[in-house]
């Protein structure tokens, strides 16, 4: 339980204004002006997540809201004992379900987080109910005519009359006859009675009732003989009016009486995402964070600023009950330790009741108490000194403390002897240690500052100020205490230096030593930090730099990897093109090996040849998988007969002839010159021996296919159609076998598209049947 004299000091009342100003329903700024802190941990964790859903929601729907609302529940609680409500109230209600069920569809179809999902499955849109009194309910505060045929008779029979009795009147007013004894020319009421205003002295020229008189006597409102049957007509036409829509308002309000649990349950559900919406609206304004939560009394906040104070107060870097239960802050006065103790405070409060902290980072626990004596208390009524007043908070305090309590004290031990209040300070400082509560205190005394240095699970933080001009900067530093500076701050606010110089002599010896030791150790601090600080910076930027540097690499990565690929698509597209056209060169040598004879068909081998040389360094490109780069000796071991590669064609031959860096090899039917440095030895090609047919001597003109995948042998199959052609085969046997007939589809499917089959077919019974095909070679 907090108290309310707690939240005062703590300055809440102020947050709670503010969010009320954020809020457009009228309950929902009812309950932020008395805003509740949540009794269990569940329960504040339950609302920060609600203004984090509403946070995120608004900054995708920034300007969303449930609309102006107002407190209904008046007039609901009257119609569940039955009463009667008038048309404006059944409006208000009609507004009611129009808004509900607005919200509620906008809710689901923007899919929000389940805390505000959860809000929305309280809204029970009424449909029906709604269209029932939209039809019958005339803006702002009437019946339509046609809520009932009665009261449609009754309006258009009412209208008649008023019409002819106005006719009546205005004849009086346009005859000459009539005209001098009016006071003027116009009909008015008077008691719900069409009326002309008669000229006292005149009365007894137009006869008739006298419904009322002038101040000044000098006019008589008489309602004429003739105009009083009709009178009384309107009358009777007017009350049986409102007995009809009083009927009609009764089965209204019997409707609304019937669904009123769910009216009033959707009434507080909006109201509650209307308070969710303002916190969400006052966190972005703050730019805010919703703190992390524990079941444990510990704090953690990171960059908090004081949220009254907004941007012009420093964000504190502030902790407790990590490392330490207890804080004690110390330094000179104005410089912000009363802000600090207050903004620890505040923070625990707002995250008891959901609302988000302004800060970088945040961490809350669980405090079931907070216990706040800030400030001067003395009351010359009860006649207390502020030292009395702060003794009687302490021992009110002492009595409460437990290890789930924050006890929050300014300026610990001030108001009485410095020393005496100073030994009093540490022993409430132990005591409440004892108890396991958590405590920030400020003071001046130099002996809670020791005593905080002797005690394990107590800290020292400082105000920081500026060490040449000694003002304030507000910042709060953690690990060394402050000083009081009372002599500098006396010289910067304005007193003679000659009597704070003479100030300064009157201490003893051994504090002016304490003093200037103490000085001295700020000081080295101060530089420690700055270099702590300067060091922090470079590792930002070292990190910054190597998170730049990763970045980079994994793009260059990336951008290699699709180098790689186009250029393993392009190499593959240009081994298609000559393969291609050697198949063409292939084809055209054997029509010409056909035809020629002697010395022409010698000279058709070296036009084929140079016709390859030439396709060859057209598509001098790397392979799709690329040999490795020849050694430096790699021909000393080239002699005549050898077995070699020769890469850019992928096939490998036999040394025929060697001269100079000159080659001339065998592959297959035919000699090619090369250079050496384009043919490697064949120890390698095992490496290629996946995509490389097998060379000419091995080359049968029966291929057994059997046993082998489909993908497998049409590799193989291809390979050995490529050797064929090149040892001047003409026909080839394909064993395949029968089984399912699979493989035999592929292998035929494949030869069809072979631009080296000229055409195939079954084996003949001796052949092998339909287990075989036999190809026939272009």
């Amino acid at each position: 339980m907090i108290e309310a004299r707690t939240l005062e000091l703590l300055d809440f009342p102020a947050i709670s204004r503010q969010l009320a100003d954020r809020a457009v329903s009228a309950i929902a700024k009812e309950w932020a002006l008395h805003l509740r802190l949540a009794g269990t941990f569940e329960r504040m964790g339950r609302r920060l997540k609600e203004t984090e859903a509403a946070q995120r929601l608004l900054r995708h729907y920034p300007d969303w809201s449930i609309g102006a609302l107002g407190d209904l529940r008046p007039l609901l609680r009257r119609a569940a004992r039955g009463g009667v409500l008038t048309a404006a109230e059944l409006l208000h209600v009609a507004e009611l379900l129009r808004q509900t069920r607005s919200v509620r569809d906008f809710l689901q179809d923007k899919g929000v987080e389940e805390p505000l999902q959860l809000l929305a499955r309280q809204l029970f849109p009424r449909p029906q109910l709604e269209e029932q009194l939209r039809e019958a309910l005339l803006p702002p505060d009437d019946l339509k005519p046609g809520a009932s045929p009665l009261l449609s008779q009754l309006r258009r029979r009412r209208q008649e009359v008023e019409k002819a009795i106005k006719s009546l009147l205005e004849g009086y007013l346009r005859s000459p006859q009539w005209q001098r004894y009016l006071q003027e020319p116009l009909v008015t009421v008077r008691e719900g009675r069409y009326v002309l205003p008669v000229k006292v002295e005149h009365q007894d020229r137009i006869r008739g009732l006298v419904h009322d008189q002038s101040a000044s006597g000098a006019t008589l409102f008489i309602e004429p003989w003739e105009v009083v049957e009709k009178g009384n007509e309107l009358r009777r036409l007017e009350l049986q009016e409102r007995e009809e829509k009083e009927r009609l308002l009764g089965q209204l309000s019997s409707l609304v009486r019937q669904e009123v649990r769910a009216l009033y349950r959707s009434l507080i559900s909006l109201a509650r995402i209307d308070l969710a919406l303002a916190r969400g609206r006052l966190a972005q304004e703050w730019d805010a964070v919703v703190p992390r939560i524990e079941d444990r009394p510990r704090l953690r906040l990171r960059g908090v600023r004081h949220p009254l104070l907004g941007r012009r107060s420093v964000p504190l870097d502030l902790e407790l009950g990590y490392a330490f239960d207890v804080l004690v802050i110390t330094g000179p006065n104005t410089g912000g330790k009363t802000v600090a103790l207050k903004t620890v405070g505040l923070s625990v409060l707002m995250a008891r009741a959901g609302l988000a902290l302004p800060a970088r980072e945040a961490e809350i626990g669980w405090f079931e108490r907070i216990l706040a004596d800030i400030g001067d208390e003395q009351s010359v009524a009860e006649n207390l000194s502020t030292f009395s007043a702060h003794l009687r908070n302490l021992a009110r305090f002492l009595a409460q403390a437990s290890d789930t309590s924050l006890v929050l004290l300014d300026e610990l031990g001030a108001g009485t002897d410095p020393r005496e209040g100073g030994v009093l300070g540490c022993a409430i400082l132990e005591e409440l240690l004892r108890r396991g509560a958590k405590v920030v205190a400020t003071t001046h005394l130099s002996e809670i500052k020791n005593f905080v240095l002797g005690h394990s699970r107590a800290e020292n933080a400082a105000v920081d100020f500026d060490p040449e001009t000694y003002a304030p900067t507000y910042r709060l530093v953690l690990g060394r205490p402050g000083q009081s500076l009372a002599f500098e701050m006396a010289e910067r606010l304005g007193l003679p230096p000659p009597l704070v110089a003479r100030a300064k002599e009157l201490l003893r010896p051994e504090e002016r030593e304490e003093r200037e030791l103490t000085a001295q150790l700020v000081q080295k601090l101060a530089e420690v930090e700055r270099e702590l600080e300067e060091a922090r910076r470079q590792r930002r930027e070292a990190e910054e730099l190597a998170r730049r540097y990763r970045q980079a690499e994994a793009r260059l990565r990336e951008r290699r990897e699709q180098l790689m690929a186009q250029a393993r698509e392009q190499a593959a597209a240009l081994v298609r093109q000559a393969r291609r056209e050697a198949d063409a060169l292939l084809r055209e040598l054997r029509e010409q090996i056909r035809e020629e004879v002697g010395q022409k068909r010698e000279q058709a081998l070296h036009d084929w040849r140079r016709r390859m040389r030439t396709l060859g360094e057209r598509y001098q490109t790397p392979p799709l998988f690329p040999a490795p780069a020849p050694s430096a000796n790699a021909d000393q071991h080239l002699t005549v007969g050898s077995a070699v590669l020769v890469p850019s064609l992928g096939r490998e031959g036999t040394v025929m002839a060697l001269e100079g860096d000159k080659v001339t090899v065998q592959v297959g039917a035919f000699k090619l010159e090369l250079p050496r440095v384009a043919v490697q030895p064949a120890v390698v090609r095992e490496r290629y021996q996946e995509r490389t047919p097998l060379p000419a001597s091995s080359v049968s003109p029966v291929l057994d296919l059997r046993g082998q995948r489909a993908e497998e042998a049409l590799e193989y199959l291809s390979r050995q159609l490529d050797a064929a052609l090149l040892a001047g085969l003409t026909q080839v046997t394909v064993i395949h076998g029968h089984g399912t007939g699979k493989l035999r589809q592929a292998v035929r499917s494949f030869l069809t598209d072979h631009p080296q089959v000229k055409a195939f077919r079954s084996g003949t019974p001796e052949e092998g049947g339909a287990g075989v095909t036999v190809v026939e070679l272009v």
